[in-house]
């Protein structure tokens, strides 16, 4: 009986220590291939990011493209309508084309730069109205904010918002206006622009195409989280006003 007891005791001990080490195989097994499977994510989320970001550059390419010609169109339009103002158009014409030719080419200029064009370009597009027009523009601009001058702006981003004042303005309308406001304030950029509309201009603006797309599209890849773009229409009023934290955008490219 007691040799029993004996090979009993020692049989128990022998299954004891083989559990410990099929368990402990097993976890070193489980830890390594939990590692390995963790490493293949991190890969497949680096790969996923080059190709993400290399999507949005193509998409950005692409908008681009189309944008440019469509601008140039309805610049030299104006100017060509408007022969007797050529000197002023042609001086005007001159700064939006070279912004366009070198200037849109680059990832980003300052905040300073597209503001000039900005300026420049609803110049250019006022020739087309009655010098008794109402029209309203006010400009706030901090030149000592810390941002004026970095290059942190995406070029062309206040084209769509100008443009579309002008080609959807009921400019026969006793009371139609265009209203822009630009401001730069506390690393903050704002553009508010509203315009009198006729019911088939605000119908065109909602069914709209490229335009409105393309600055939806790129605010949202360049400035994700950095930005609000609200549109409203109330009373046959538009009004598009678009906010940029530029500040915070800055301060993201320089730490990440």
């Amino acid at each position: 009986m007691e040799g029993n007891y004996y090979m009993i005791h020692d049989y128990l001990i022998f299954i004891g220590v083989f559990a410990i080490f099929f368990l402990l195989t097993v976890s070193i097994y489980l830890f390594s291939q939990n590692a390995r499977m963790k490493q293949k994510n991190i890969r497949l989320s680096e790969t996923n990011n080059i190709i993400e970001k290399k999507l949005n550059e193509v998409q950005l390419e692409h908008i681009g493209t189309k944008l440019n010609p469509h601008l140039f169109k309805n610049i030299l339009n104006s100017v060509q309508s408007h022969a007797y103002q050529t000197y002023m158009s042609l001086d005007k014409l001159a700064n939006v084309l070279d912004y366009i030719l070198y200037e849109s080419n680059n990832k980003f200029v300052s905040p300073k730069e597209e503001l000039n064009f900005a300026l420049s370009l609803i110049e250019i597009n006022k020739i087309k109205i009655n010098p008794l027009f109402d029209f309203r523009i006010k400009s706030k601009i901090d030149k000592s904010d810390t941002v004026y001058e970095e290059k942190v702006f995406a070029p062309l981003i206040s084209v769509d918002l100008i443009e579309n004042a002008f080609k959807h303005t009921d400019f026969l309308a006793q009371d139609s206006f265009i209203s822009i406001h630009l401001e730069l304030e506390n690393r903050v950029f704002t553009m508010k622009v509203s315009n009198k509309s006729s019911l088939k201009n605000i119908l065109e603006k909602e069914n709209s195409g490229f335009g409105s797309q393309s600055l939806d599209q790129r605010l949202k890849m360049i400035y994700s989280s950095h930005y609000q773009l609200e549109k409203s229409s109330k009373n046959g009023i538009f009004t598009a006003e678009l906010k940029i934290n530029l500040g915070e955008f800055y301060d993201k490219m320089r730490y990440s």
